[in-house]
């Protein structure tokens, strides 16, 4: 399938009309050839001419050199390239921060209908956000982000994370405070108008995410306890699948799902404060 022009362009591209980029599996076109890389510049040329736009290999610095040389001496038409750059480059980030509003799924609004905590204002006197998941890109990302298992932190790309776009969004005179696991103590001292806390599951990536129970993993339990036995919260999940949240929907006043929302923690904040349904 890595060498099949016919389906790649002809069929998928060009019939069906799609306007997504195709990635090839991990040295996928090492394996055109057998045994595998025998002609890695066969493997090149086959690949990309079929409209493959993204490689996925071990050795990129061969990758890349074998097909710069092929696109100087018009082996691959520039025309190629500019394909495959102008697909990865259309997924961009305000389409991606509408992704994430479309994709947020509502589990729990208040007790009752006609007592809804969401969307939340945006004038309020001092709020709380907290929560392993809150200021963390890396773990909004989840795996398969830049490196294979992910990375946590921010440091891995640019991007907003949820409290970023929090405190971008509410006005300018409420005050955010954020405490990534008070104690329930320090939520009860502090007057909050009212809590968001961000939790989620670990990085992870293929076999590496087994789980058994599919529960969240501490801390992310206790800060919810903590927090939301001392004040009005909703519960943002992050996660590449469900887990399990019946131990807390009694706990929490309302809990959203916003599974792995990647770079833009802008569209979390655009649906919580009500900009978006």
């Amino acid at each position: 399938m890595h060498a099949n022009r016919d389906l790649v362009t002809g069929f998928l591209k060009n019939k069906l009309k799609f306007r997504g980029f195709v990635i090839s599996d991990w040295l996928g076109i090492d394996k055109i050839t057998s045994p595998p890389h025998a002609n890695y510049s066969y493997s090149v040329e086959a690949g990309v001419g079929a409209g493959i736009d993204m490689i996925m290999v071990s050795n990129f610095t061969e990758f890349i050199d074998v097909l710069t040389y092929q696109v100087k001496h018009n082996i691959i038409p520039m025309s190629r390239i500019d394909d495959a750059v102008k697909r990865i480059l259309r997924e961009h980030r305000e389409l991606a921060r509408e992704a994430v509003r479309k994709t947020l799924v509502l589990l729990k609004n208040g007790e009752s209908a006609d007592k809804p905590l969401l969307p939340l204002p945006k004038k309020a006197t001092k709020i709380l956000v907290s929560g392993t998941h809150a200021d963390n890109l890396g773990y909004q990302c989840g795996g398969w982000t830049i490196t294979w298992q992910g990375l946590g932190g921010n440091d891995l790309t640019s991007g907003t994370t949820t409290l970023q776009a929090i405190k971008n969004t509410v006005e300018p005179t409420t005050r955010v405070v954020y405490s990534e696991n008070p104690d329930s103590d320090f939520v009860k001292s502090n007057k909050f108008s009212f809590a968001i806390v961000v939790v989620g599951e670990l990085l992870y990536a293929e076999t590496f995410g087994d789980s058994l129970n599919l529960t969240l993993s501490e801390p992310g339990p206790r800060t919810i306890y903590n927090v939301c036995g001392a004040v009005k919260c909703v519960v943002v999940v992050i996660s590449g699948r469900p887990v399990v949240m019946q131990p807390y929907l009694s706990s929490v006043n309302a809990l959203v799902v916003a599974w792995l929302p990647g770079t833009e923690g802008k569209g979390v904040a655009d649906v919580l404060f009500g900009d978006y349904g």
